[in-house]
């Protein structure tokens, strides 16, 4: 059951924004760009990355963080030298795509900034857009996560920061597909992490009948569910299977069903123009009175509600 390569299958960079800079010292960058999922990565120097509501994380040479928007987050030189600039949608670049400083030759392509020896060099590449990144992937992921040079793969980092500077047919495509490669083995290492309690989506288990249990769940959603169903299918006593669920998820089936299919209906919602009664049946609820109830317990407002504020979002970011 690879529930990681589920929710990351519809993760497709179109278009990704990326970006190679060169800063000098006391630098400190405000990015306030909007993008769901962000990865940052530094390649001499050591940066801090503050976000919104946060401690600041330290980022060393090699190391890489995946961030979590759409609130803004810094990353500076000092976790306590303010920002001297703000970094948006509209100019994601610290001067432009191809910046000059005045006196020097122009900078290679996606470079910003001032090139000059001994300065930080920072590269970020970020899903400007939602379509295929699911609630499901990102409740899983705290606002900011490092993985250390030690337990990331160099290569992919090594292809970006050279491909970066490059300016070739279909440069586009082969930068979106690498930022969507780092992606998954960022999350991956990160995962893999025992001290970063990764959900139980992800987690190996070696008890079977938890391991059926949750595929069942994963692959029909919809199924009116019971222990006692779940029970009878996995080859357990409903007893037997609620406690080795409880011990290895950490909550009761019923309550990560429910979990799941709020996560699940919230995708659709934002992603499809379906109804909330159709997605009600979709996710394994009767109507859309019974969604909408178990929708709020969770998220603290309606299906509707979810619906209007992603919309809302997408006309300020239009």
């Amino acid at each position: 059951m690879d529930t990681l390569a589920k929710l990351l299958d519809g993760v497709r960079a179109r278009g990704a924004v990326f970006t190679r800079t060169v800063m000098s010292p006391q630098w400190s960058l405000r990015f306030a760009s909007g993008a769901h999922l962000t990865l940052v990565a530094a390649l001499n120097g050591r940066v801090w990355i503050t976000p919104a509501d946060g401690a600041p994380m330290e980022l060393g040479p090699g190391d890489i963080a995946v961030l979590r928007g759409p609130a803004p987050y810094t990353v500076a030189e000092d976790p306590a030298s303010p920002p001297g600039r703000v970094i948006t949608s509209a100019d994601y670049c610290a001067r432009t795509t191809r910046a000059v400083v005045v006196g020097e030759p122009a900078l290679d392509p996606r470079t910003c900034g001032v090139d000059e020896p001994g300065s930080a060099l920072l590269i970020s590449g970020a899903y400007e857009g939602r379509t295929g990144i699911s609630d499901r992937l990102l409740d899983a992921l705290p606002d900011v996560l490092v993985v250390p040079e030690a337990d990331s793969d160099r290569t992919f980092l090594a292809l970006v920061a050279e491909e970066v500077r490059r300016d070739k047919p279909g440069q586009q495509a082969v930068l979106d597909r690498l930022l969507d490669l780092m992606l998954v083995s960022t999350l991956r290492a990160w995962f893999d992490r025992p001290r970063n309690h990764a959900p139980a989506w992800y987690r190996p288990t070696d008890d079977s009948v938890v391991a059926s249990a949750l595929r069942l769940m994963h692959d029909d959603p919809a199924h009116p569910w019971t222990v006692a169903t779940l029970a009878a299918k996995v080859g357990a006593s409903r007893s037997g299977l609620a406690r080795s669920f409880a011990r290895h998820v950490g909550e009761p089936p019923m309550t990560y069903l429910a979990t799941w299919r709020v996560a699940l209906a919230a995708d659709l919602l934002r992603d499809t123009d379906d109804t909330v009664s159709s997605i009600a049946h979709k996710v394994g609820y009767s109507n859309t009175f019974a969604l909408s109830v178990a929708f709020k317990r969770r998220r603290g407002i309606t299906p509707t509600q979810h619906r209007a504020a992603v919309l809302h979002s997408r006309g300020l970011r239009a």
